[in-house]
């Protein structure tokens, strides 16, 4: 079963410094029907103003992988960990058993970008932080293992038996994703337009994969894609 999210119908919040739509309930926006997928409980779709971004906060036991569309982010943490992550790049936050962290839009201009939350396959443990560059140019016409449970991957390691994919698609060329009926897919189509099976989605717009499915991608538009495959 494929449950398309146009981003206009997902929910909303907005103040001075951040809008921000989200894929699963969060925050003040609750949807019982929607509370996560498989172990996936959180994607948002940020935009952060220049100059701006969220103060230190703590987390636990989640797995915190931001995916930058554009601008750059800033992250401090109360391990002495310190980066900046830019558009196309993704960090990974594993806050185990408790973290301090900020996320901050140093820039000049807004950030985009995607907090997806992961449920790790075990409380606790202690907390990392790490950033990747992943050039799109690595990703034309192809999956990208971005981040990943599985170390042979080679990608930003989380906890848990999980994977997030990039892919960048030309117009009118096609991509394959095989989704095993003992796990759960999602993905957003992070710019630009797909064909899905024959359904059009546009820049921003989800989707939820649950049981068997063969997923035929299609560029209609230049495209970027980002995926999560987990149990």
């Amino acid at each position: 079963m494929i449950d398309i999210r146009r981003f206009e119908n997902l929910g909303t919040f907005e103040n001075e410094w951040l809008d921000a739509h989200y894929h699963f309930s969060f925050s003040h926006y609750f949807d019982p029907a929607r509370m996560g997928h498989g172990k996936l409980r959180v994607w948002n779709d940020d935009r952060i103003r220049a100059q701006t971004g969220f103060p230190p906060h703590g987390h636990r036991d989640m797995e915190i992988i931001t995916y930058v569309r554009s601008g750059a982010i800033t992250h401090r943490d109360s391990l002495g960990n310190e980066g900046r992550t830019e558009a196309g790049d993704v960090q990974v936050m594993s806050a185990g058993n408790g973290v301090q962290h900020s996320e901050w839009n140093a820039e000049n201009q807004d950030t985009t970008l995607f907090q997806i939350w992961i449920e790790p396959s075990e409380a606790g443990g202690q907390p990392g932080w790490g950033a990747r560059k992943f050039p799109k140019a690595d990703r034309s016409g192809q999956w990208a293992v971005l981040a990943s449970g599985n170390e042979e991957d080679g990608a930003l390691p989380i906890r848990q038996d999980a994977r997030i994919l990039g892919a960048t698609l030309k117009e009118g060329e096609d991509l394959e994703y095989v989704v095993p009926a003992s796990r759960y897919g999602y993905f957003v189509v992070a710019d630009g337009s797909v064909s899905l099976n024959g359904e059009t989605l546009n820049a921003r717009d989800g989707a939820a994969v649950t049981g068997a499915e063969t997923l035929v991608f299609k560029g209609v538009k230049a495209a970027e894609i980002v995926f999560v495959d987990t149990v």
